[in-house]
């Protein structure tokens, strides 16, 4: 069985939801690759008595524990001296780390104020970890069953900490069998509709199945033991995938990390030396926006739709499509258009519908949908749902 692992956030600032805790969405992710089974994300403000008993708390439940936060000058960062009297540990002044600090605000020609002082004291026994990116030392310690890991709470701070100082610690003190992730992403589909598409493939008791939705993709995640066959997870991912469809887009976890639509398009674009132009209407400068300083977008314009003769929106669009790449000199061309008035796009009870032509030498290729939501989700839906058509085209160029 896999060590388990908490993840401790302190501040005042993340438990009041100021500051929302990317530090620890962020480590999870990272514990579960290596191997660790994640249990609980925990965050206290700044309260000495709350910081002492969860410290206490996790030290008897937990084979490791990842905090952040409560690590500079100023008298709410407590950590050190929560740990302190957590475990009956006294402070004690680290001369390297004081160097450190100081060094920091002389680089910069300032002033160190007498506070950073406290930076550098550190619990009896603890391991300094540097922090060559900010004044915040870091420490890590035995306490109970748990190893205790405390880095900043500063997210740049604390990545670089965690990937140069700590992850490498971290693979040596524990046995670790990292699972296996595999994540299906697609576009143009919804949870529930992929969820009735996979129903008929058996997913076995020892592998774990769920979804993540964002407006721009819907993932469909694996969770693999490590020591799953490796020919028996590329069975079930294919199964998926052929049940899903060409609503697939990418396969993350089967050797090579696929990135978002945009990136996949930018290869797919720049492969094959294609080039593009675009007439946007509900998207108002959303797809030139999403391939901002890509090479291969070569125009991108706005329009209203004007009143098209006998509502044939398709037709309407394929003589758009001809006349721009007649002007722009573009492989492709990809036309938006959409059946309501401007009304409908702010008015989030109003659904529209989206007609999207793509134009590729002499072939027109489409696709209908129909969106709802506030103006903002059906622009960004507009976008996106109008580059899905030409990501379909190449990669099946027989749609």
């Amino acid at each position: 069985m896999n060590p388990t692992l908490e993840i401790f956030s302190q501040g005042e600032e993340v438990v009041t939801g100021q500051v929302v805790d990317s530090n620890a969405a962020w480590l999870a992710q990272e514990a579960v690759q290596i191997g660790f089974t994640v249990t609980r994300h925990t965050s206290v403000g700044d309260k000495l008595d709350d910081l002492v008993a969860l410290l206490r708390e996790i030290s008897g439940r937990a084979d490791c524990c990842l905090c952040t936060g409560g690590l500079g000058p100023t008298t709410d960062d407590l950590t050190a001296e929560a740990v302190s009297q957590a475990f009956g540990l006294p402070l004690e002044f680290d001369e390297t780390a004081f160097a450190q600090v100081k060094h920091f605000f002389d680089r910069r020609n300032r002033h160190m104020p007498e506070s950073n002082r406290k930076q550098a004291m550190l619990p009896q026994g603890s391991i300094r970890l540097d922090n060559q990116w900010g004044t915040a030392p870091g420490f890590a310690l035995q306490a109970g069953r748990c190893w205790f890991v405390f880095m900043p709470g500063v997210p740049s701070e604390m990545r670089n900490m965690y990937l140069e100082k700590v992850v490498s610690t971290l693979t040596e003190r524990f046995v670790l069998q990292p699972q296996t992730l595999i994540t299906i992403k697609t576009i143009g589909i919804g949870e529930s509709d992929l969820q009735q598409r996979i129903k008929p493939i058996a997913i076995p008791d020892n592998v774990q199945l769920g979804f993540r939705a964002s407006l721009a993709e819907v993932q469909t995640k694996l969770l693999f033991p490590h020591d799953y066959p490796s020919a028996a997870i590329n069975d079930l991912v294919n199964a998926m995938v052929g049940q899903i469809g060409d609503a697939v887009f990418a396969i993350n976890g089967l050797g090579a990390a696929n990135g978002d639509l945009i990136s996949l398009l930018d290869q797919l674009m720049i492969g094959g030396k294609h080039t593009l132009a675009v007439v946007e209407t509900v998207s108002q400068g959303m797809i030139a926006s999403y391939c901002t300083a890509l090479p291969w977008l070569l125009e991108a314009r706005y329009q209203q739709t004007s009143t098209i003769n006998n509502n044939d929106f398709i037709a309407a669009a394929k003589n758009i499509a001809i006349a721009t790449q007649a002007q722009s000199g573009a492989d492709f061309v990809l036309v938006q258009l959409h059946d309501a008035d401007l009304s409908a796009i702010q008015d989030k009870d109003s659904a529209i519908v989206l007609y999207n032509v793509l134009l590729t030498g002499h072939q027109f290729h489409q696709t209908t949908h129909t969106v709802a939501g506030p103006g903002k989700r059906k622009q960004h839906q507009a976008a996106l749902l109008a580059l899905d058509l030409l990501r379909r085209f190449l990669q099946h160029k027989d749609l």
